[in-house]
């Protein structure tokens, strides 16, 4: 069975359960070749296969999780972020043309982008306005509490500090939120045109890898973890605990004497135990 079957039959991972439970389901489903890749996007232009269209957009599932912790720091929900995401990848698929001489995560990119940045231009005001409970209580009070419109005067900011309890500092501050409005960085776009393309902003010169590239070397360093996971587990509990602490601990590293030590055997058995160990989860790594 071809990895492009394989994705396009592979069960589409629950929204229900948990976040990581959803990472690791799309992380399981196997990356596209080129050819692959490409004989589902003509199948989906030329007959519009939606079992090509499911096979394009499940393979590309964990590069929407990739996109989508670059966004993290919004402090807006990830399964939010991904929600949106994937519809962004699922209009990318829509009008991928395979004869462009690009892949399609490539492609996809730009709309999958669009999709969060839309998102977070809704919300991200919203959540930042408040974010301490003095904050939340001048959210909700600061606009009836004032007695006109304009900025308030002195008298006015020590009254409102005193009334609801809160420095007179987070007043000024919060009255500055209220007062300021928001200005758009992107197009204008219409509520559910599908037809229009992404925002100019979206071809600004990006500062990381070429997308497929970064997708790549994702996926490689998910592979690596695995595999590191599966020569752990290989070992018996000694050398498992020798590695961990000898090698993955970064803030614990002990030294061959102390695991000596510990274990009632001399420093240079425990370098042969390590020794051995790491010949064979590099035998792993090389298969």
């Amino acid at each position: 069975m071809t990895q492009a079957l394989v994705a396009s039959n592979f069960p589409i991972p629950s929204a229900l359960g948990s976040l990581d439970a959803y990472i690791g389901a799309v992380n399981r489903i196997p990356v596209l070749t080129l050819d692959e890749e490409q004989e589902l996007a003509r199948r989906l232009q030329q007959d519009e296969d939606l079992t090509a269209a499911r096979g394009l957009v499940m393979s590309h599932l964990r590069f929407v999780v990739h996109v989508a912790r670059g966004y993290s720091g919004y402090g807006l929900q990830m399964g939010d972020l991904i929600q949106e995401g994937n519809i962004g990848l699922m209009k990318a698929v829509k009008r991928f043309d395979p004869d462009q001489g690009v892949r399609l995560v490539s492609f996809a990119v730009h709309w999958i982008r669009a999709e969060m940045h839309e998102f977070i231009l809704r919300n991200w005001r919203i959540v930042k306005v408040a974010t301490t409970k003095a904050q939340r209580k001048l959210f909700f009070n600061l606009r009836k509490s004032k007695k006109r419109l304009g900025w308030m005067n002195h008298a006015e900011v020590q009254t409102i500090a005193k009334d609801l309890n809160v420095p007179v500092s987070e007043v000024l501050e919060m009255e500055a939120r209220l007062s300021g409005r928001d200005i758009g960085f992107d197009a204008p776009s219409g509520d559910d045109d599908d037809n229009a393309p992404p925002a100019p902003m979206q071809y600004l010169e990006a500062t990381g890898a070429d997308p497929s590239i970064s997708y790549a070397a994702d996926d490689e360093e998910g592979n690596q973890l695995e595999l590191l996971r599966e020569g752990l587990a290989k070992l018996d509990a000694r050398s498992r605990d020798i590695i961990r602490r000898r090698w993955l601990d970064a803030d614990s590293k002990v030294t061959l004497q102390e695991l000596a030590d510990e274990y009632g055997v001399s420093a240079e058995r425990i370098r042969q135990v390590e020794a051995n160990a790491m010949k064979k989860m590099k035998a792993l790594f090389a298969a």
